[in-house]
């Protein structure tokens, strides 16, 4: 099949089932080129192709839309229902220290150079609000139904749109709406492993990786990972070969603490080593929206050929946290996640659901998303040039290629626990290495959150930060 017959089928089949609507712009001949990395005569051809079977209809100077002959008869995604239904039946202590060190944090007079999350003011709170107080006043979303498992299907028609137009075939069939990232990595994790069961993890790893771990009283086993390309694949082969592995975790893109993004071909390897392997892959994929270079990346999911990859995102790090919602791909484990997300939660609130649907769907999505990328890029400069400036001699850090936290070893005789405790002081928070393993093996070593729009404030915090970290390091 030629490339152009490929992109003419697979955008036919997002069309079937509801992804783009009758009378929807699909994405212009450039704007598809750039997405699916193939040339502007090759997109041409293919939308040609699909103005041929009827499927699109181009309009002069304005693009290409699905054909309103489309609805007649046609596969309505406000239909979408699972494909079976639901069937219901009757280590390491990590939690304490970071929600102490979590709430630390989110004190409003600290400076949040700790903080896990993207600075709020970035948000566009006030349209989301809009579009909230009017599902609200809509008696009909009022009963549970509207909330089950799946979600929304207006959110996940506009989830398998935005995957689209990022380059990947999603069928919305097979995601699942949950009360943010955390809940969809536990259910993927319940759903894929058992209790006493030894899961893979990054080294160091987010710490929300290592509670599911401890939630579901399974152990962790730490794999080295290279703070440029991720995982040692051959690490991690070597411990497969050597004891009993349930599943992997792992953050391909913008790692966080590392915040490396992992190349095409390691992601392609990883995924078929697991595939060799018959382990599956739990991709959390939240910072995905945040990369600095020139196109969006690829996933673990892009190279999943056996439903193996569990991939897991969420809009609290790219929209909105306050509304925590995000969602699972499953993949053959789709019915056992959503089984497990109705005995879990029940339902994720339709309102949040359906307020992030209609800005998604009008409100210029990656406009935003291009300016918080623009703002996160250039400060993630400012943080590096400042601990290089301010920081004691040894200090080394990461070069992030995405999202807000920026990775700092410092030398070894600074203990980031009483770093922690002597920045607090002056009303300052740091995220110490303890946080992100099940060892101390990271007990010199700092996160640092850049997404607060600079300031006088921040600079003289990050001085600060790195004077302490100077005194203790004699």
């Amino acid at each position: 099949m030629n490339l152009y017959e490929k992109l003419a089928d697979d955008l036919e089949v997002m069309i079937r089932k509801g992804v783009y609507r009758p009378g929807d712009r699909v994405p212009s001949v450039r704007q598809a080129s750039q997405q699916h990395r193939i040339s502007i005569t090759t997109v041409i051809r293919a939308y040609v192709l699909l103005e041929s079977r009827g499927v699109l209809e181009s309009r002069p100077q304005s693009g290409y839309f699905v054909s309103l002959r489309m609805g007649q008869g046609g596969h309505r995604t406000d239909e979408l229902r699972p494909t079976r239904p639901i069937a219901v039946s009757a280590s390491v202590d990590m939690s304490r220290l970071v929600l102490s060190t979590l709430r630390s944090i989110s004190t409003d007079d600290a400076i949040p150079l700790g903080s896990p999350y993207p600075e709020a003011s970035l948000f566009p709170f006030d349209k989301l609000n809009r579009y909230a107080s009017a599902a609200g006043r809509n008696k009909e979303l009022w009963g549970v139904a509207y909330a089950l498992p799946p979600g929304s299907p207006a959110l996940l028609r506009q989830i398998a749109r935005r995957y689209l137009e990022n380059g990947m075939v999603v069928d919305p069939n097979e995601i699942i709406v949950t009360v943010g990232a955390t809940e969809a990595i536990n259910l993927c994790l319940q759903a894929v492993a058992r209790p006493g069961d030894v899961i893979a993890v990054e080294s160091p790893t987010f710490y929300a990786m290592l509670h599911a771990i401890e939630r579901s009283g399974m152990k962790a086993i730490e794999v080295a990972t290279h703070p440029e390309y991720g995982i040692e694949i051959e690490e991690l082969m070597d411990i497969i070969k050597s004891q009993p592995i349930a599943a992997c975790m792992v953050m391909p893109n913008f790692q966080n603490p590392l915040g490396f993004q992992m190349p095409d071909e390691r992601k392609r390897a990883l995924v078929e080593l697991a595939t060799d392997a018959d382990i599956p892959i739990i991709e959390n994929g939240v910072y995905n929206e945040l990369y600095f270079g020139d196109s969006h990346p690829t996933t673990l999911k892009t190279y999943d050929k056996k439903g193996i990859v569990l991939h897991c995102g969420s809009f609290s790090k790219s929209l909105t946290a306050a509304y925590r919602i995000g969602w699972a791909l499953p993949g053959r484990y789709r019915d056992e996640v959503e089984k497990l997300k109705f005995l879990n939660t029940l339902t994720t609130s339709v309102i949040p659901q359906l307020a992030i649907a209609e800005y998604l769907e009008r409100d210029g999505y990656e406009h935003h998303l291009r300016r918080i990328r623009k703002n996160f890029a250039q400060q993630a400069n400012l943080m590096r040039a400042m601990v290089t400036r301010f920081f004691p001699a040894g200090t080394r850090m990461s070069s992030p290629a995405g999202g807000y936290v920026l990775w700092v070893e410092l030398p070894a005789k600074v203990d980031s626990m009483k770093l922690y405790q002597l920045a607090l002081e002056r009303g300052i928070t740091i995220g110490p290495g303890y946080m992100f393993s099940i060892t101390d093996t990271y007990r010199n070593f700092i996160r640092l959150n850049y997404s607060s729009r600079w300031s006088a404030e921040i600079e003289q915090a990050v001085i600060t930060v790195g004077k302490l970290a100077a005194a203790c390091a004699r």
